[in-house]
């Protein structure tokens, strides 16, 4: 939220009603960048559109200070004189994260307060007291920062239009964040009712790191309506795209170990290179500490107290478990200096404005370009500044990784992200939502849903199917009254309409409107309980499934204490604090990141190199040993080469191939390929993945070399990929699986009731006797095939994986049959490993590999 650049005498010809806002600027001795006035000169003309410049270059106040001018100048604002507020709600901001709105609120409030412009900054999000809600309402802000969440609980209020009567623009702040998943789809249709109720309503969007900026830009401002079809008109409008020159480097340096083995593996490096990297810290350099998981910030926050207790009240641990007051005080801690070094996740990668961090530390690889560039921009927040970050390998061989992300950098590559595509069950949400606020018209509503980008394709029977739904329960749930939500009312007196009268849709049930209220969103991760000491405060929230596994007497480290289970009360864990000894970590769903598409091609050219013995980093170079380990025994693959190793064991017959397409892909083309081979010969295959490729094992003396040669353009077959997959995935369960999540959204099942909570088995039992109802009732029903088409193409990623395999069918295979598993393939056992059941712990089980191999290499 930097502001600007230093002031300087030249000054080109200014729109007169940005007078005030230049005044601020010149009084902080600064001058606009030429994109913020670029922005302000667009909004004050009418346009809409997408600000994308480099984090901590002045987005906030490029793209607020067009809407304050227009305020400014509509109040009659000068300088010294006493001007009238204008009234009404006229500015909304939409930001992802409730930890980025007092940030916000206080860059937007200080120009207010230091001119006297007469203009009110509100926030208003799950945080909110009721108090301030309902002031809000009666006399509302003219600026009001708010979440997707909340928005969409403003528009279930019955004054909903009189409060957004006289909005003028909306900012939707980490667009590039919001748009790729459910959350930027609830926005989006907001957004859409929003500008039916106001048609000249502007709409900007903020991202600092995003691929696909036509697609962005276009999905923040929606389509234009065609009033006479009631659709989105085929002719969208245009947004405006700005963009600044403005360099912004990112020094990424790696730890790099003193020796690599041929036998790498998940986490082998990680925590036991704890002390290169306390040697790489600087006690008085300001650092974020970044994990891709909350176990292993946890892990690492336990081990950095125990290597550095000199940093005692220096260092802390900030993810989104612990609880939000914990969080706030870390936050400010950071900012004031006081806290040096921070172990944190995701929670942190957004635009909290952290300008005294000056270094950041990756630890494991990012697995995408554009989670690097947004963490890497948390150092060095200003114009023209250079991002340091310090990557600690938990693998060897994610220094190939690191590698390939600096070339890519460099290249100026970064991701795209894709907007869900009919994700009926938040437009189901969202027109209950409307139904319980001021209501809505089929016609009208129709209009402004594919008025949205998500939705812009809704055809009329998919849009029939989910009015008759609401208002029926559909075919298989007709009987019961808490699923037929919508009543028809005239919309004069709110009377029943009779034939064809005119009517809109409403919520007339009390009980259901407020159930409805309380489910609000799209998130629906398991359910947590709640840590709390027995007689203190609460801690944070851990997975229901965790405590489940505990009992009282245990102990185990959670935000950075050393705890004691007490007991369970109501969904709530009593803790202690305790001196006893133990190593048990929590973990979280979710937790696994696999690389990206455009990392995945990255990483190939960079094995690519090293197959030509390019090796021009410092990441390569300190990989030489493993990578001649690796050619010696098998070899290195090339950029149009797919290399296959086979092995014996005393586990049976190996097959290791290497696509390097990450973990998600390979771990559906590694069920395709054990099912398509077991259809030529029965067998039981069992299969491991990772980043880099995947692993089949199979009974002693299986064939893989004589199916491989027979049938290994069947392998590669993409006319039947969707059948096959679903033989070979237990389909079923993974569509039941992702039917609750959908179930919850959608508002047939119901996660928090008023007064009380539901367990996460209690909320599985009721989202899989719906599906099993469906399933034989209602086979064709729209939320099973979102389901599926969900599984698909997010789970198993069907867009990346048809892509993998027309790129590996035109790649020549190299078929290694090695003796023993190589540099590559080891990380695959170990996997394996990791899952199975044993009295040895993995390390045991490793050593006794390594030790294995290396008796049979001598």
């Amino acid at each position: 939220m930097t502001p600007g650049q230093p002031a300087r005498p030249a000054r080109q010809r200014l729109e007169p009603r940005l007078a005030p806002i230049e005044a601020w600027f010149a009084q902080q001795g600064w001058t606009p960048m030429p994109f913020q006035r670029q922005c302000w000169n667009a909004y004050l003309k009418g346009d809409s559109g997408l600000i994308q410049v480099p984090t901590g270059s002045g987005k906030t106040y490029a793209a607020v200070m067009g809407p304050i001018a227009e305020l400014l100048d509509e109040s009659g604002w000068s300088e010294g004189q006493t001007s009238t507020a204008p009234g009404g709600l006229r500015l909304l901001y939409i930001t992802p994260l409730r930890a980025l709105s007092r940030d916000l609120a206080l860059a937007i409030e200080t120009p207010i307060a230091a001119m006297g412009w007469p203009l009110r900054v509100a926030i208003r999000n799950g945080d909110t007291s009721s108090h301030e809600r309902s002031k809000q309402l009666r006399t509302p802000p003219q600026i009001l920062i708010s979440t997707p969440e909340s928005l969409s609980l403003l528009l279930a209020n019955a004054k909903a239009e009189e409060l957004f009567g006289q909005l003028q623009a909306v900012v939707l702040d980490e667009w590039h964040e919001l748009m790729g998943s459910k959350r930027g789809v609830q926005a989006e249709l907001c957004l859409s009712w929003l500008r039916r109720l106001r048609p000249s309503l502007r709409t900007w969007a903020i991202s600092a790191t995003i691929g696909n900026l036509d697609e962005a830009a276009q999905a923040a401002i929606g389509l234009p309506f065609d009033t006479k079809l009631a659709a989105a008109s085929t002719h969208p409008r245009q947004p405006r795209i700005i963009t600044a020159a403005i360099t912004r480097d990112t020094a990424i340096r790696s730890l790099l170990p003193d020796t690599i083995d041929g036998f790498p593996w998940g986490g082998h490096l990680g925590l036991r290179m704890y002390e290169a990297l306390v040697a790489g810290l600087d006690p008085a350099v300001s650092t974020l500490l970044f994990t891709n998981t909350r176990n292993q910030a946890e892990r690492w926050h336990q081990c950095l107290r125990f290597a550095c207790p000199e940093m005692e009240g220096a260092l802390a641990l900030h993810h989104s478990a612990i609880d939000r007051a914990e969080r706030e005080a870390i936050e400010a801690g950071v900012k004031a200096g006081v806290l040096r070094w921070v172990v944190c996740t995701s929670s942190l990668d957004l635009g909290v404005d952290f300008q005294p961090v000056e270094r950041v530390v990756q630890i494991g690889s990012a697995k995408n370009l554009a989670r690097l560039l947004q963490r890497a921009g948390r150092s060095a927040h200003c114009p023209g500044g250079t991002s340091q970050v310090l990557f600690m390998p938990t693998n060897a061989l994610e220094l190939l990784e690191v590698s390939a992300m600096r070339r890519g950098l460099a290249h100026g590559l970064v991701e795209h992200r894709r907007p869900p595509a009919l994700p009926l069950d938040v437009l189901l949400q969202h027109l209950v939502t409307l139904a319980c606020g001021p209501g809505f018209t089929p016609e009208l509503e129709l209009q402004s849903v594919r008025g949205s980008w998500s939705f812009r394709e809704l055809s009329d029977e998919q849009w029939q199917w989910c009015l008759q739904f609401l208002e029926h329960g559909g075919q298989s749930l007709a009987a019961y009254p808490r699923y037929r939500k919508l009543v028809r009312c005239r919309i004069e007196d709110g009377e029943a309409p009779v034939g064809s009268e005119p009517f809109r849709y409403r919520v007339l049930d009390k009980a259901i409107a407020r159930l409805h209220r309380f489910n609000i969103g799209t998130i629906t991760a398991d359910r947590s309980v709640s840590v709390r000491f027995v007689r203190g405060a609460v801690l944070g929230h851990v997975e229901e499934a965790f405590i489940g596994r505990l009992k009282p007497g245990d102990v185990f480290f959670f935000a950075g204490r050393q705890l004691e289970f007490v007991r369970l009360r109501e969904m709530t864990a009593l803790v202690k604090a305790t001196s006893k000894k133990s190593s048990t970590v929590p973990a979280w769903a979710g937790g696994q990141m696999a690389l990206s598409d455009l990392l995945s091609e990255a990483l190939r050219e960079e094995i690519d190199r090293c197959a030509r013995g390019q090796l021009d980093t410092p990441e390569l170079q300190a990989l030489e040993p493993l990578l001649q380990r690796q050619a010696d025994l098998s070899s290195l693959p090339r950029s149009d080469q797919l290399l296959l190793e086979h092995c014996r064991s005393r586990e049976g017959s190996h097959l290791f191939v290497y696509p390097f397409e990450g973990r998600f892909v390979h771990e559906g083309i590694g069920f395709l390929w054990a099912w398509r081979l077991a259809r030529h010969r029965a067998s039981t295959i069992t299969v491991s993945v990772n980043d880099y490729g995947f692993e089949l094992l199979a009974p002693k003396g299986y064939p893989f070399d004589e199916l491989l040669e027979l049938h290994g353009d069947e392998l590669l077959d993409r006319q039947e990929l969707d059948a096959d997959l679903q033989q070979a995935m237990n389909f079923s369960e993974l569509c039941r699986r992702r039917f609750r999540a959908i179930a919850q959204v959608s508002g047939l099942i119901c996660q928090t009731m008023p007064g009380q909570s539901k367990t996460g088995g209690q909320l599985q039992i009721s989202a899989a006797l719906l599906f099993d109802v469906f399933s034989k009732h209602e086979p064709y029903h729209l939320l099973l095939e979102q389901a599926r088409r969900e599984v698909l193409d997010q789970q198993l990623e069907r867009p990346r994986l048809q892509a993998a395999l027309q790129r590996m069918e035109s790649c020549s295979w190299v078929l290694e049959r090695i003796p023993r598993p190589g540099p590559l393939a080891f990380p695959l056992l170990v996997e394996r490993l990791n899952n199975r059941l044993s009295n040895e712990s993995l390390l045991e089980r490793v050593q006794r590999l390594i030790a294995e191999a290396r008796h049979i290499e001598a």
